[in-house]
């Protein structure tokens, strides 16, 4: 299996988006994060059920931010900003079987380890248009966070098949690439070029 996730953002792709996600998910890649994160709590929910149907039987689907509809739509998987992931409790917690967090320094990544986290996500690692005027983090930061903590690391931002191996020598479980997925016209061949690397 790839270690390849991806997230999703619609509004970079350039042909219809569910039918983007239908290749994508055939692709396999490791999860897919349904991201999405410019759409409001009801628009979201309509679109992660139309979203998780077209995954099913394909890859696993983790939903994003709306914890209350992942909930609601009997999903098991989420992915959290940190600030969110502090405030549930435990039985909030209790509804999933895989918690994703964003991180952006080992104290973030220490703290969500602790609170329960599943995985985590690192980022912004190279320079990435979704992060315009960020300095990106770097490998040596990816490094550190890899060393900090016990649960999955997925590294995130500005990642392609020409820095991957980059990547994977921090000890990293896979990495995170959107517009990537979003823009490709064979989502199973872009995984590969990851896979030869």
């Amino acid at each position: 299996m790839s270690d390849i996730v991806c997230v999703t953002a619609s509004k970079l792709c350039s042909k219809d988006f569910f039918e983007q996600l239908d290749r994508i998910a055939k692709a396999k890649p490791k999860f897919i994060i349904l991201r999405e994160k410019d759409v409001s709590e009801e628009d979201y929910t309509a679109l992660a059920e139309k979203a998780a149907n077209i995954c099913q039987d394909k890859t696993e689907m983790v939903l994003h931010f709306y914890w209350k509809s992942a909930i609601n739509l009997g999903k098991d998987s989420i992915h959290l900003p940190l600030y969110i992931f502090r405030m549930l409790n435990d039985a909030d917690k209790s509804h999933f079987r895989r918690i994703g967090v964003s991180c952006h320094s080992v104290e973030d990544a220490v703290e969500a380890q602790n609170l329960g986290a599943s995985y985590i996500t690192a980022g912004h690692i190279f320079a990435t248009d979704c992060k315009k005027g960020l300095a990106p983090r770097g490998v040596g930061f990816l490094r550190d966070i890899c060393i900090s903590v016990d649960i999955p690391v997925y590294a995130i931002g500005g990642i392609s098949p020409d820095n991957i191996d980059l990547v994977r020598e921090c000890g990293v479980a896979g990495a995170c690439v959107m517009s990537g997925f979003m823009r490709c016209e064979d989502p199973s061949e872009f995984i590969s070029e990851f896979d030869r690397k």
